[in-house]
């Protein structure tokens, strides 16, 4: 396979609803989509930082630089994705867009060869279970009718994005209401400190499956320290950026749980990594998302289908962010979807709907 350059799509998708977080709220996603062309088949990548560096140090104007400027041309003469970690490795950090270019390398690759994503991750399941993320709202009664809505529509698993001031009362409100059979998690976004930790105790009650990313993503030792005072399992997501820092996270203690994020890690090559490695100790995990579109979504859904992904994930329908997706929508059926199977990612964009939502475009030759 010989790679003949790299097409750097920007496409603007409006959310069917304001999705608010600790770190801000969205109203639409700025996608990067890159696709890669070969001598042999093309293949989609989906870059998912977001506009402005609050989630991580990566933004999309970024990504875009770096892709260009280093990345692409290191990329000249290497024959599959597998060659792509090596090739750019002497590039400090950038993970998404290193993570987006892989993707686009690996599922050209695999349409080349007629395998899915899902063979060579290494799937064992056909469907896999749908969990909602529940963003912050301007009143607990707006958020017990969305949970109600998502719950109706066959959501397995429930997660609360938290924030001071918007925790305890708000959990024990969906605890109320809706019973202790829910699957519920939270999620702080890295908002509390340490000094919240009793606080954060005041959460054990209420039988969580997890509290994720209390604390900074840098400060994994206050988390080792908020496992010993709470009984609420501690999981962690933006602390994980590749297969050596879940390894000492875990003898560390900071985590009995961990999101995996193909883009944050580096790729789902990477992701697949950490996977193992949490198998081998004994660390469930689950896919955490990125309000992806139909192209990240369907290589989510792949890598969720692993064995060790034993807890529902941020793996959602279609429609819990958009009422139109780049590619055929992923519609839940009993609370799954179903793991595409066709070559490579399975899905492509929909090219009447890919021009229309397109903001810019450029082509990047080797």
């Amino acid at each position: 396979m010989k790679l003949e350059g790299f097409e750097l799509r920007r496409v603007a998708m409006p959310l069917v609803s304001p999705f608010r977080t600790s770190f801000g709220t969205q109203t639409e996603r700025d996608i990067l989509l890159v696709k890669a062309v070969t001598d042999a088949a093309e293949g989609w990548g989906e870059c998912v930082s977001l506009p402005d560096p609050v989630y991580s140090a990566e933004y999309t104007d970024g990504a875009v630089d770096a892709m260009k400027r280093f990345f692409i041309p290191a990329l000249a003469g290497i024959g599959d994705a597998t060659a792509v970690e090596a090739a750019l490795r002497r590039f400090k950090g950038h993970r998404m867009a290193k993570a987006a270019l892989e993707m686009a390398v690996l599922d050209a690759e695999l349409r080349d060869e007629s395998r899915s994503f899902a063979r060579e991750l290494g799937a064992v399941h056909d469907t896999v279970p749908c969990g909602v993320s529940v963003g912050i709202m301007d009143s607990i009664p707006q958020l017990l009718d969305a949970v109600g809505g998502y719950l109706d529509e066959g959501y397995v698993r429930i997660k609360l994005k938290i924030e001071p001031g918007w925790d305890i009362d708000v959990v024990r409100a969906v605890r109320e209401r809706f019973g202790d059979d829910v699957l519920l998690q939270v999620d702080a976004n890295t908002a509390y400190t340490l000094r919240d930790a009793r606080h954060l105790g005041r959460l054990d009650p209420f039988d969580l499956l997890l509290i994720e990313q209390p604390f900074d993503e840098e400060d994994i030792l206050a988390h080792a320290e908020l496992a010993k005072i709470i009984t609420t399992p501690v999981c962690l997501d933006e602390s994980i950026t590749s297969a050596q820092t879940a390894a000492a996270a875990i003898r560390l203690g900071a985590t009995s749980v961990i999101n995996i994020k193909p883009g944050r890690v580096g790729g789902y090559l990477e992701a697949r990594r950490i996977h193992d490695l949490a198998v081998a100790n004994g660390i469930p995990v689950w896919c955490g998302g990125m309000v992806e579109s139909g192209i990240g979504r369907a290589a989510n859904i792949a890598l969720a289908a692993l064995p060790g992904f034993t807890l529902p994930g941020d793996v959602s329908a279609s429609g819990r962010f958009y009422a139109t997706d780049v590619t055929e929508p992923f519609v839940m059926r009993d609370g799954h979807l179903d793991v595409p199977t066709g070559p490579g990612l399975g899905v492509a964009p929909i090219p009447g709907i890919l021009d229309k939502l397109t903001t810019a475009l450029e082509w990047v030759p080797l």
